[in-house]
């Protein structure tokens, strides 16, 4: 595990990605992030279009009876985010960066932040956007607009944003799903409901929180989704002034995955952002949607 990697785990294990319970524009201390890579300025370029999975688009790859036939008496061995088979950073290149925006809903916050989304299309940076499906029954037009938009890509953040657990356990004062018939219904419920706004599945799950155990994040996989963490915490879960949101992103490594939030619009994410993306792009980074980062032919 890089220093780098290590940093952001240390500063997580503080508390600093909670936000998705709530923010409080504390002044924390931002989670260190590794450092960037030099280069020549380039601006992004417009993401490719995104084909369709080989999942069924009206059902998913395996029932809630065979997962929990499958796994209903499996111990976990790992809790938090480095589950097997979890996705931290892009891998194979030299200047790519994923930049992603959690949308959490309920207690969570169901707020847009305008400003965010408005400076991504106006700099024409792709993203890609992990949203719960709380935060769509607050927005369902802000919804339709963004999964119209091919500039971003629509992940799945989870039916009721809980930590994917099978035994019950808890992440900064969020309960787990307890069984791996919960953990089906966090993937799939949200899953169905983009499947048929979306007219394809999503590829990408971060849980609540982005804990996870490693029963849990293989449920993810048999539903036909990758199970995506993150090696930059962008925002302190929406907790960071604009200024540390600044200094965090703008020190991104090649191949990272950026942690932020898109539902509290009070925060310093899109001031942050705002000042750390031309950063990055005057030091040689591109920024990619995962699909593009991860699928590369």
């Amino acid at each position: 595990m890089s220093a780098g990697r290590r940093a952001v785990l240390a500063a997580v294990a503080g508390g600093l990605l909670a936000g998705c319970a709530g923010p409080k524009n504390d002044g924390a201390a931002p989670a260190s992030a590794a450092p960037g890579t030099g280069g020549g300025a380039r601006a992004s370029q417009a993401p490719r279009a995104v084909p369709s999975t080989t999942a069924s688009a009206t059902r998913p790859p395996v029932t809630r009876a065979q997962t929990v036939a499958r796994y209903g008496r499996s111990t976990p061995h790992t809790w938090g985010f480095d589950a097997p088979g979890v996705v931290h950073s892009l891998p194979h290149t030299t200047r790519d960066i994923a930049l992603t925006f959690d949308a959490c809903g309920g207690p969570g916050g169901s707020g847009y932040d305008r400003a965010l989304i408005q400076f991504l299309r106006t700099r024409h940076i792709p993203a890609t956007l992990f949203i719960n499906s709380r935060w769509i029954d607050a927005n369902p037009a802000q919804f339709r607009h963004l999964a119209a938009d091919p500039l971003f890509e629509i992940a799945n953040h989870g039916t009721r944003h809980r930590p994917l657990s099978v035994t019950g356990r808890s992440a900064y004062g969020i309960r787990g799903t307890r069984s791996a018939g919960e953990v089906y219904d966090e993937v799939a419920g949200n899953r169905a409901r983009l499947t048929r706004l979306l007219g394809a599945p999503p590829r990408f799950f971060r849980s609540g929180t982005a804990y996870c155990d490693d029963v849990a994040a293989r449920i993810v996989g048999d539903l036909g989704e990758r199970f995506v963490s993150f090696s930059v915490n962008g925002d302190g879960g929406a907790t960071f002034t604009a200024e540390q949101v600044h200094t965090t992103v703008a020190s991104a490594r090649a191949g990272s995955i950026v942690l932020c939030h898109m539902n509290h619009p009070e925060g310093g994410t899109a001031r942050g952002i705002a000042l750390a993306v031309p950063h990055l792009q005057a030091r040689g980074h591109r920024f990619v949607r995962l699909s593009d980062g991860l699928h590369r032919r």
